[in-house]
């Protein structure tokens, strides 16, 4: 199509000058890893990240998920009280120290996950929740599903090691995201550092989050099986990242990780404005329309994340079904302007229609028709 090529060449030029994979892929210490940045959408680094694995008490995200959808949802509130069963009491391992006597809040229970990690804390919640923990488990795996983690089944609340309980890094990275962007408010929670109760006073166990390179949340995990693992997010200036890893052999190397990832997120990569919001990137053909093409429009700006250290390579292509059939309605989301950069997995962005085309009239259907006709009979030009 003419018209394409001649209008998304200078999309070609401008992404090339922005350059091309030259740096060696994160080389990092921790066997399996995801790295995202999410106001791009790109994924930066992964390795065996869809790939179903142990998850230990990172999987409490779900459950902490679980919890912050029945807030919003009005179910229970902050200060709604919970019920401490004695199964809740006896779970081993990490623990907010609860006892049946007690009567903790929404509030108690939020932090008693997120910052010391309670099983206590997560069996509490999956039983006031569901009623027992197999039907909560049952409901986290259908919300898993919902919110796109396609690499998981869930068999408790707190990731007790289970054969059945799976989740990939990758599903891991998606429930970490739509606890920052679908609860904000509540999400200040994972920033704390310390929590009390009973009189026993416990630091938040996620590392970095007083040492100054933006992480903010999420959880770790740890078993014989998973090894020492995280998933994390931090931000500086105006990006967010989200990072999980596991398989590393020691708290210190799992800090190390952490520190070493936020390092190479930030200082690698550049974000570059690729299509100002509102620019024509190409046209699309309309079949029977009142109008033969519509433009393709980038409905926001359209930024991609580059290598510091770069040359050239990067392209970029318009995608669409097509001609497309009228009427179009402006705004429409009607192609795709992909980008890709050697390395990385290509970076898609829905283009919009930029006018509306009805439907032709008498003398533009006849126009096709002919068109048509005149191709099929082998009469179009040479």
């Amino acid at each position: 199509m003419p018209v394409l090529r001649l209008l998304i060449a200078s999309v070609f030029l401008a992404v090339s000058a922005l350059g091309a994979l030259a740096q060696s892929p994160y080389g990092g210490r921790a066997p399996n890893f995801y790295v995202l940045d999410v106001g791009s959408g790109q994924v930066l680094a992964q390795q065996n990240a869809d790939i179903p694995l142990p998850p230990a008490s990172m999987s409490k995200l779900m459950t902490l998920a679980m919890l912050f959808d029945a807030i919003d949802e009005g179910r229970v509130s902050l200060s709604s009280t919970w019920n401490v069963s004695a199964h809740a009491h006896d779970m081993g391992g990490s623990s907010m120290f609860l006892e049946t006597r007690d009567r903790p809040t929404t509030e108690d229970l939020i932090r008693g996950l997120v910052i010391v990690s309670g099983n206590d804390a997560a069996v509490v919640i999956a039983e006031g929740l569901g009623g027992t923990e197999t039907a909560f488990a049952q409901m986290a795996q259908q919300r898993a599903a919902q919110i796109g983690m396609t690499q998981t089944t869930i068999a408790n609340a707190s990731g007790w090691p289970d054969p059945r309980h799976r989740m990939s890094l990758h599903d891991l990275a998606v429930l970490a995201r739509y606890i920052i962007t679908a609860h904000p408010q509540l999400y200040q929670y994972l920033h704390e550092t310390q929590f009390t109760w009973n009189g026993i006073t416990q630091p938040n166990r996620l590392p970095l989050l007083s040492a100054g390179v933006g992480v903010d949340g999420l959880k770790t995990g740890h078993t014989e099986e998973a090894g020492y693992s995280m998933v994390g997010s931090a931000v500086q200036g105006s990006r967010r990242i989200i990072f999980v890893f596991s398989g590393l052999n020691s708290p210190a190397e799992r800090s190390e990780e952490a520190e070493r990832i936020v390092s190479w997120a930030f200082r690698q990569f550049v974000e570059r404005q690729v299509v100002p919001q509102g620019h024509a990137i190409a046209e699309a053909e309309v079949w029977m329309g009142a109008a033969p093409s519509v433009p393709l429009i980038a409905a926001q700006d359209i930024s991609v994340l580059v290598p510091v250290m770069a040359q050239s390579g990067i392209t970029a292509h318009v995608e669409y079904d097509g001609p497309l059939a009228a009427p179009v309605a402006a705004g429409q989301e009607v192609a795709a302007l992909v980008v890709d950069v050697p390395g990385m997995e290509p970076r898609r962005v829905p283009l919009v229609a930029g006018a509306d085309v009805a439907q032709g009239g008498f003398m533009p259907r006849i126009r096709t028709a002919a068109a048509v006709l005149g191709e099929r009979l082998g009469l179009g030009q040479p």
